[in-house]
């Protein structure tokens, strides 16, 4: 039987927090009573989300790159000291690579992997013993549709959104029997600053919102049932989704 989860200052950490799908969901989860933790590179940007939830006070922004073990340790102690615990992760923050296979670098290459898949290990990792003392642990992943579909000149931002797949649908299993709950979304194109780099060829119009990948997030986060829910992709039919 599915239940319906009160967020009200539960503790969420957002990568990923200054723009985009990112700042949706901090701005969706703030509406909800969860304080936040919105961690990202940009302080300014951070800064604006806080603002924008208009409870400030309930935000801890945390400028700091999540690819470093030193900004994965500094942000697990000031969620362990500040706000005692975790109820939700979610692992937003990521880059994509709009180039022809052959000229992908090494560097680009690894730089894609470290933020897109080994970031969001890496915190899972360190949040488990933190979300088991939850009464609502949930970890979200945000993919991507290119976990499934290749598409020209995205063959390493594909690979790192299928290994992304692959170890949210094996950490969801793991889990299960703890009660923490992994999803992954899997949006379509979405209109962001990323996709605009990425992807200058599409048009915005008929693309999905942040908003909406938002407000899936707080759903999954709110109700809780017995089913493994292990991904949801989300998408518009397109003449090419992203």
């Amino acid at each position: 039987m599915q239940k319906t989860i009160d967020l009200t200052n539960k503790r969420a950490l957002i990568t990923g927090a200054g723009s985009g799908i990112g700042r949706a969901i901090a701005l969706r989860l703030a509406e909800e009573g969860m304080k936040l933790a919105l961690v990202g590179r940009s302080a300014e940007k951070l800064m604006r989300t806080a603002a924008l939830t208009g409870r400030p006070l309930d935000m801890l922004v945390l400028p700091t790159d999540i690819t470093t073990k030193r900004g994965m340790d500094d942000i697990m102690h000031i969620m362990e000291g500040h706000f005692k615990g975790l109820d939700v992760l979610v692992n937003n923050a990521g880059m994509a690579l709009n180039c022809p296979f052959e000229q992908i670098s090494e560097a680009d290459f690894d730089a894609i992997m470290a933020l897109n898949v080994k970031a969001p290990f890496r915190l899972c990792q360190r949040a488990l013993p933190l979300l088991r003392t939850s009464e609502c642990p949930t970890i979200i992943n945000i993919g991507s549709v290119v976990a499934h579909d290749g598409y020209v000149n995205q063959a390493a931002y594909a690979a790192s959104k299928h290994a992304l797949l692959g170890l949210t649908k094996s950490l969801a299993k793991e889990v299960y029997p703890e009660g923490i709950r992994v999803h992954m979304i899997s949006p379509g194109g979405v209109y962001t600053d990323m996709i605009a780099v990425a992807r200058p060829d599409l048009s915005p119009e008929g693309m999905i919102q942040p908003e909406e990948v938002a407000e899936l997030a707080a759903y999954l986060v709110s109700h809780r049932g017995g089913a493994v829910i292990d991904e949801i992709r989300l998408h518009r039919q397109a003449k090419e989704p992203f």
